[in-house]
């Protein structure tokens, strides 16, 4: 029986500036040279304050996890009258807001913002914010378009604030460890991936609904809209017949949480996932920019993403402080798709997990979990053992954390700062582009624009008026 190898989870541990500098190897890649420059006016010895935008779902746990890493929440603005209200019985000092344009107006005693907004609504508002001087945390993924992710990061340096996307597995130890066993060569020189999700779970593949329903008097429609194009609202989507016969009610269409699955609104699973399950062939493979992508999907509409699909990427050879990688062919599948067992090394009638990543090495092959956790070789892999490396990367001091100590400056920009996140987000997204249009798309990365068709107002979406940045 071939032996596996494991990475046993460590705990997290804060480390010095000293430490950090001398042990990482990403520095360069993933920080500044030196500490942020502080937020206009901030005393380094008080406490940060931060306004939460989307406090709902996984917005309430990001703002929870801010507060427990040393923050005061003095705003809060959301939509949902409902959501905004519960907030407010965790936090009621926190003045209260339906739209985060009129926050940022009426409202200036904060230093950071949490944006766990829709997708449509992450770059408006992180930037409105960070034009202001504010820190920012924007959940994954960072933006709605490739054009987005790139202007923040622009913004993120002429304003010289911290900021964190939250694809919270960045942050742990399982991923860093992934990273070294890569580096160290555990499997040689990787020459692809395939990385894969269950989702979507929620509604994708379908066209928009005939009819229109009242506004609930707690829902702010306008402000959910946002940079949006204007469209009546719909509730629930018609019954529908369930396996059995029996007639089931049509879930929600737009709010909450079904927005994922629409163009407007969001980014698909591509989006939703891959900021989490792309992260440690990113980081480990220093993938940049695509040269070309091209997806097959089943079920997409102008209207919403795909039911399922494959997305292929194709990066090209790459000199990087860990030697010089060869070309690599990144492999996405969501929707029920996977890689087949053979390439697995599984037997044909075996199960493989529901996400989870395979890299294909020169001298092995080896999968991990969501978050670059439990690496293992395959049955079939060339090399079955390997030490574990030696610890290069700095370990986080806790997710949350890297934030907060980023706005008062006791440490270095956050890991997953938006000289990292940016970039990594352009990659994702241009998935979409292939998927979109169903072709081929040949990539000039840094001018951010195909070369062999007109894809800019999907790069670059039109906003609504009022809601520009």
């Amino acid at each position: 029986m071939s032996k596996t190898y494991f990475l046993p989870r460590s705990s997290s541990t804060a480390l010095t500036r000293r430490d950090f500098v001398n042990r990482s190897l990403l520095a360069a890649a993933i920080a500044a040279a030196s500490a942020p420059p502080l937020l206009r006016g901030q005393n380094l010895n008080s406490r940060v304050a931060v306004a939460g935008i989307g406090v709902g779902g996984k917005g309430a746990s990001d703002i929870s996890g801010i507060a427990s890493a040393g923050a005061d929440v003095v705003a809060l603005c959301d939509v949902d009258e409902p959501t905004l209200k519960k907030a407010s019985a965790l936090y009621p000092k926190a003045r209260l807001h339906a739209d985060y344009r009129k926050m940022y107006e009426q409202q200036k005693d904060f230093d950071g913002i949490s944006v766990s907004a829709p997708d449509h609504h992450h770059a408006p508002a992180a930037a409105m914010g960070m034009l202001l001087g504010k820190g920012a945390y924007v959940q994954k993924p960072l933006t709605h378009s490739v054009w987005e992710a790139r202007r923040l990061g622009e913004i993120a340096k002429e304003k010289k604030v911290a900021t964190l996307m939250g694809n919270q597995g960045h942050s742990g130890n399982d991923v860093r460890n992934f990273c070294e066993l890569i580096w160290a060569g555990a499997i040689g020189k990787v020459r692809e991936a395939h990385i894969w999700t269950n989702r979507p779970i929620w509604p994708q593949g379908r066209n928009r609904p005939a009819g229109e329903d009242p506004v609930p008097a707690s829902l702010n429609w306008d402000a959910f809209l946002g940079p949006a194009p204007m469209r009546p609202f719909k509730a629930t989507w018609p019954d529908e017949d369930g396996k059995d016969g029996k007639k089931r009610r049509g879930g929600n269409v737009y709010h909450p949480f079904a927005w994922r699955g629409w163009w407007d609104f969001g980014t698909g699973a591509l989006g939703d996932m891959a900021c989490h399950l792309m992260d440690p062939a990113f980081w480990a493979l220093h993938l940049g920019h695509a040269d070309s992508v091209e997806a097959v999907s089943e079920g997409a509409t102008s209207e919403m993403a795909p039911k399922a699909c494959v997305i292929t990427y194709q990066f090209p050879a790459r000199k990087t402080e860990h030697g010089e990688m060869p070309p690599v062919k990144i492999v996405w599948y969501d929707g029920g798709k996977k890689p087949t067992n053979e390439l697995l090394g599984l037997a044909a009638d075996a199960k493989s997990p529901d996400n989870g990543s395979l890299f294909v090495g020169e001298s092995g092959k080896m999968t991990c979990e969501t978050y670059g956790g439990a690496p293992k070789f395959t049955p079939d892999s060339k090399t079955k053992e390997f030490a574990k490396p030696a610890q290069t990367l700095a370990r986080s001091p806790g997710h949350h954390k890297e934030f907060v100590d980023a706005i008062q400056g006791k440490v270095l920009k956050g890991m997953g700062s938006l000289d990292y996140a940016g970039p990594f987000t352009e990659m994702v997204l241009m998935g979409n582009l292939a998927v979109r249009t169903g072709k081929k798309v040949e990539w000039d990365g840094p001018k951010m624009k195909a070369k062999n068709m007109d894809v800019s107002k999907l790069v670059k979406r039109d906003y609504r008026a009022g809601w520009t940045f």
